[in-house]
């Protein structure tokens, strides 16, 4: 059930072009394109937007995601599935998401794991896109957005 329409409200919405213009700066990088799935779609499982896993679910499976890729993404730590990049993705982003869990925060090997593989642009791409996406959960958290009713490509 929506509690509030981001949509419909002046400031709500003002907030929700500003955010979506800053989300281009991620989806406009070299940072791979399923990585940036995977990433939405871990911090979308941590935070419990349905929402936003409908959305990132579908379109990752729209671009060509394995069913057995996206099915392992809660488990990636147990999962053989995923590159080494892809690993360092997902473990910063999990660090990133939980800060507040009583998390060490960003640990060390997770950061030089992240060096390893991505340049500099991408790990800008990368945080970028975590601090993005978390504040994307929270929105649609709060607001009560709910998934289920996404068409892949419609926003």
């Amino acid at each position: 059930m929506i509690r509030f329409n981001m949509f419909e409200n002046e400031i709500a919405a003002k907030f929700v072009k500003r955010l979506n213009t800053a989300g281009r700066v991620a989806e406009e990088s070299t940072l791979p394109k399923a990585t940036q799935e995977l990433v939405k779609i871990r911090a979308s499982q941590i935070n419990h937007c349905g929402m936003c896993l409908d959305m990132h679910v579908k379109d990752a499976a729209a671009a060509g995601e394995t069913a057995v890729r996206l099915s392992l993404i809660a488990a990636w730590k147990e999962s053989t599935v995923f590159t080494d990049a892809e690993r360092a993705a997902l473990a910063l982003t999990e660090e990133g998401t939980r800060l507040a869990d009583a998390s060490p925060g960003i640990s060390e090997d997770t950061f030089a794991q992240v060096r390893k593989h991505y340049d500099d642009n991408q790990i800008g791409a990368l945080i970028s896109l975590i601090a993005t996406i978390n504040a994307w959960n929270r929105l649609n958290v709060i607001a009560g957005n709910q998934g289920g009713d996404y068409v892949p490509g419609q926003w």
